[in-house]
C-alpha cells in the first residue's frame, strides 16, 4: 500500500480485506409512495412536470475508486431504506456533486430523496436535523467542509445534544459528509481539515477513510447509525485511492485498522498521511526498524485500545496528521499515551499554523511527506 499517484495504484494492495471480484447488482424496492405523491403535487405547484422516482439498479465494479465506493455505499443503503435521502446544493442531475459523489442519484431515485438546494450550509443541516427527528435518515453533501463552521449551530448545539437533553427518547440518525483537507490547490478557501473542531462537540462521531473498501463500509455505518455523524472525505484521494471493495462489508465506527505490523516503532494517523506513513515504514525497514502502522479510521471515537495495545509493544510512537499541529488529534492522543503509557517517548508530526497557501508550490511545502515522517521516526528513535 504506497502513496496512490495513479488512480489504479492501491488495487491490488488490500487483499487482506477479504474483498472478491465477482460481480452483483442491487435493486430498489418500490419507493416510498408519499415520495411519489410528492412528485406530482410538484409539478401542480411548480408547472412543470417533476418525474416519480424510479428503480435504480446500481452495478458493482470489482475495483473502484474511494469517490465511486461512496456512490455506491449511497446507492445501496437508498435502494435498501426508503427513509434515506440526501440533500445539498448542486447534488441533483445537473451536477451529481461538485466532485461528483451524487452522479446518477438524482434520476434514480427522484427529487424528493434527493433535493437539490440552495448552498445554504445553516439552513440544509437545520432542515436535516427536523428530518431525522421525524424518522427520515438524511444525508448532508457540503460542497467543501470550508463550510462546516456555517453550520456548526445546527450541528454543535442542536443534532449534537437532541439526544441528551430529551433523556435518551430523541435520536438523530443524520449524516454530514463532504470533501477535508488539501493537497489539490484550493487554497485557504478549499482545503480545511475540520476534525479539530469536531473533537470538543460531544454527540458526534467523526470518520475518515483512506481507501474504498473503507469509504464503503463506514459510510453504511454511518447511515445506519442512529447518532449524528461527520464523514470527511479526503478530496486529494477520491480518483486516486482505487482497490477491491466488497458490498457486504460494514466497517465498525470506533475501529482501527493495523496496515502494517512492526515492533519496533508505531505510526499513528488516518486519511492521505496513511499512504506517507507506509512509505515512510519501507524505508525505515530498510534500516532495520519495523513500524506498525495504525489507520484510525474513526477519530470519535477514536479506538485507543489498538493504539495502546501497539505503544505497549513499540515503546516508541510518532502520531501524523495533514491537520495543524496545535489543538490537533495528535496532541489528545499523545495526551492519553503519556497518561497511560509514561514510559513511551512521543512526537508528533502535522501542518504548521496557518491557512493553507493558494501556490501549489507552497502548498507542498505546507503539506506533510513521508521524509517529515522519516527523519521525525529517526530522531525518536535516536538513530
Amino acid at each position: 500500500m504506497s502513496m496512490p499517484n495513479s488512480p489504479a495504484s492501491d488495487a491490488a494492495q488490500q487483499a487482506d480485506h477479504g474483498a472478491t471480484g465477482n460481480s452483483s447488482r442491487l435493486v430498489t424496492n418500490d419507493i416510498d409512495a408519499e415520495f411519489a405523491d410528492g412528485a406530482a403535487e410538484a409539478s401542480n405547484d411548480q408547472g412543470e412536470t417533476a418525474q416519480p422516482p424510479v428503480q435504480a439498479t446500481i452495478e458493482f465494479k470489482p475495483e473502484m475508486s474511494l469517490r465511486d465506493a461512496i456512490r455506491l455505499a449511497l446507492q445501496s443503503e437508498m435502494a435498501r431504506d426508503p427513509l434515506v435521502c440526501l440533500l445539498g446544493a448542486d447534488i441533483g442531475d445537473r451536477l451529481g456533486g461538485v466532485f461528483g459523489v451524487t452522479a446518477g442519484l438524482q434520476k434514480s431515485f427522484g427529487p424528493w430523496r434527493v433535493l437539490d438546494t440552495p448552498p445554504t450550509p445553516t439552513a440544509l443541516v437545520g432542515a436535516a436535523v427536523g428530518m431525522a427527528l421525524m424518522g427520515l435518515r438524511p444525508i448532508v453533501e457540503l460542497q467543501t467542509m470550508d463550510y462546516l463552521p456555517l453550520a456548526l449551530e445546527q450541528l454543535a448545539n442542536q443534532a449534537a445534544k437532541l439526544h441528551w437533553r430529551s433523556g435518551g427518547t430523541m435520536s438523530v440518525p443524520l449524516v454530514v459528509r463532504g470533501p477535508s483537507g488539501g493537497g489539490t490547490h484550493g487554497g485557504p478557501w478549499r482545503s480545511l481539515s475540520p476534525e479539530a473542531l469536531l473533537l470538543h462537540i460531544p454527540g458526534l462521531k467523526v470518520v475518515m477513510p483512506s481507501t474504498p473498501y473503507d469509504a464503503f463500509g463506514l459510510m453504511v455505518a454511518a447511515i445506519r447509525d442512529n447518532n449524528p455523524v461527520v464523514f470527511l472525505e479526503p478530496r486529494y484521494l477520491y480518483v486516486r485511492a482505487n482497490e477491491q471493495i466488497s458490498t457486504d462489508a460494514i466497517v465498525p465506527i470506533g475501529s482501527a485498522e493495523i496496515r502494517r505490523n512492526g515492533g519496533d516503532l508505531t505510526i499513528i494517523t488516518y486519511g492521505p498521511p496513511v499512504y506517507l506513513a507506509l512509505e515512510a515504514a519501507d524505508a525505515l525497514a530498510e534500516a532495520g526498524i519495523e513500524t506498525e502502522v495504525i489507520d484510525l479510521r474513526t477519530l470519535v471515537p477514536v479506538d485507543m485500545g489498538t493504539i495502546l495495545t501497539s505503544v505497549a509493544q513499540t515503546h516508541h510512537v510518532l502520531i501524523a496528521h495533514e491537520d495543524s499541529v496545535t489543538g490537533g488529534l495528535g496532541a489528545e492522543i499523545a495526551a492519553t499515551i503519556a497518561e497511560r503509557l509514561p514510559d513511551a517517548r512521543i512526537a508528533r508530526v502535522g501542518a504548521p499554523d496557518m491557512p493553507y497557501p493558494a501556490s501549489p508550490a507552497l502548498e507542498a511545502a505546507h503539506l506533510i511527506s513521508a521524509q517529515d515522517m522519516l527523519e521525525c521516526a529517526r530522531r525518536l528513535l535516536r538513530r
